[in-house]
């Protein structure tokens, strides 16, 4: 018997989320956060000292934040198995019943609805009843770990693109040369997930670019006016 083999850009849709929101964040927070001291007429070694501790903030919250939520939904998963399997203990016939109602919901006809959940439920009846009816797969279960970590590394390394422009680049122009840079970083990312997960190119280029620029313009209209205030 042949295995099915073919893969889909759906299994990715995991750690792709987790790793496109760390590096999208790691990159704006980061770049809006030295450009806001900046603006606020700071010096580079203090651009540098809230560059880095940004990067370690943010990827520390990333990881924090990503594995509370997706634990969460874990706990919810679990709890919805475990649901499905006391069912299954106290009342099989029920739940063939339901699961064959779902099977000619989706146009089976009933005798051949009957019998694909006898013989799914016979292989393996939680399984059948966690995919048919709770929408649960192995693609999408929830890996609290995994998310964290690739929130955080993917944030880590996004941070790390604005501050190495501010760390390298020159101290004049330091303004325009992290904005630039960082909106072309962010435009590669944008299509590169995008043609990851299948979509526009240069739609998931322009919709990450739009946000991320207000996003940096509003933190430098801080960093000018607390500059001005405290001047």
């Amino acid at each position: 018997m042949r295995t099915h083999t073919e893969r889909h850009r759906s299994e990715r849709i995991g750690w792709l989320r987790a790793a496109v929101l760390g590096a999208n964040d790691g990159i704006v927070s980061t770049a809006s956060l030295v450009l806001g001291v900046a603006a606020a007429e700071s010096g580079r070694s203090g651009v540098i000292v809230a560059g880095v501790a940004g990067l370690v903030a943010g990827a520390m919250s990333m990881a924090a934040g990503e594995y509370v939520s997706v634990s969460s939904q874990a706990d919810t998963e679990n709890a919805d198995l475990a649901k499905e399997r006391h069912e299954l203990a106290t009342d099989p016939d029920g739940e063939h019943r339901e699961l064959s109602g779902i099977y000619q919901q989706r146009g089976l006809d009933r005798d051949l609805a009957d019998q694909v959940a006898t013989q799914l439920m016979e292989h393996d009846a939680l399984g059948a009843h966690a995919r048919d009816e709770l929408g649960l797969t192995e693609i999408h279960a929830a890996r609290p770990l995994q998310a964290a970590l690739a929130s955080a590394a993917s944030f880590a390394v996004g941070a790390a693109l604005p501050l190495g422009l501010v760390v390298f680049g020159p101290e004049r122009g330091l303004v325009p040369l992290v904005a630039g840079g960082s909106l072309a970083f962010l435009a590669l990312l944008g299509g590169m997930a995008a043609r990851a997960g299948g979509a526009s190119i240069a739609r998931g280029a322009f919709r990450v670019t739009f946000w991320s620029a207000l996003a940096m313009a509003a933190t430098m209209g801080v960093g000018h006016l607390f500059g001005v205030a405290t001047a």
